[in-house]
């Protein structure tokens, strides 16, 4: 099975490397000296270079890490959706997810999903494309893998996350449990941590439909409780 490190740049960012025995592939590469180090260290070669979006902060390793290695830029004809990547005998699945961007899309190999500035943990990203309904359908997507795939986000914005979740949700004690697993040298969650906290996966729990409610916002439908959430700040 294939593993995954987590590699932490600028103020908030994540990088990873999906890597096997002999070869791996990074995605959102901007830590690339502290890659590179990690591949020399255990004797690795890069193959791949993917982003899961075309923002600075997530491809501003790329070149980096194409001038040290000989590997391959993934780019969106690489990177269709349902397509995978074979990497050491395993596939590495691409799942189209836009919203954030029109080009967003996550990563999902074994137990673990890349999910970009699609799912945070705790919070999704902007809607930058401004497709609502299209970021409507790609979170419905990523809930739709299994409770136990863990989550690694493009972001650690964890603390924020949990502050705007307990102003939704104070009476919710799930979110003291998942702060009190949370590591910030390693950050991640579980698809079933993020259905017990995460606003944006709870469209369908009563207690968000009530505050939607009290709030005078639609909620009579699943996309309609979900618009509703996106537009609170």
């Amino acid at each position: 099975m294939l593993k995954v490190k987590q590699f932490h740049y600028s103020a908030d960012n994540l990088g990873y490397l999906v890597y096997g025995k002999e070869s791996g592939m990074a995605v959102d590469g901007g830590a690339a000296a502290e890659i590179l180090a990690f591949l020399a260290e255990r004797r690795l070669s890069l193959l791949y270079v993917a982003n899961t979006h075309g923002h600075w902060d997530h491809t501003s390793g790329n070149a980096a890490l194409l001038n040290a290695a000989r590997a391959r830029l993934l780019t969106g004809a690489d990177l269709t959706d349902g397509g995978g990547i074979a990497l050491e005998g395993e596939i590495i699945r691409v799942i189209h997810t836009p919203g954030h961007t029109e080009d967003s899309r996550s990563f999902h190999t074994g137990e673990v999903l890349i999910a970009g500035d699609t799912l945070f943990n705790g919070t999704i990203g902007n809607c930058f494309s401004g497709d609502l309904k299209g970021f409507y359908r790609s979170i419905r997507k990523l809930m739709a893998l299994p409770a136990e795939t863990i989550v690694y986000a493009g972001h650690d914005y964890v603390m924020d996350s949990l502050a705007f979740a307990r102003r939704l949700e104070p009476e919710n004690a799930e979110i003291d449990a998942y702060f009190a697993r949370y590591d910030p040298n390693h950050v991640f969650s579980t698809l079933a941590d993020e259905r017990k906290i995460n606003p944006y996966l709870r469209f369908n729990e009563p207690g968000i439909a009530a505050l939607l409610e009290r709030m005078g916002l639609p909620r009579e439908t699943e996309w309609e409780r979900w618009r509703s959430l996106m537009s609170i700040e």
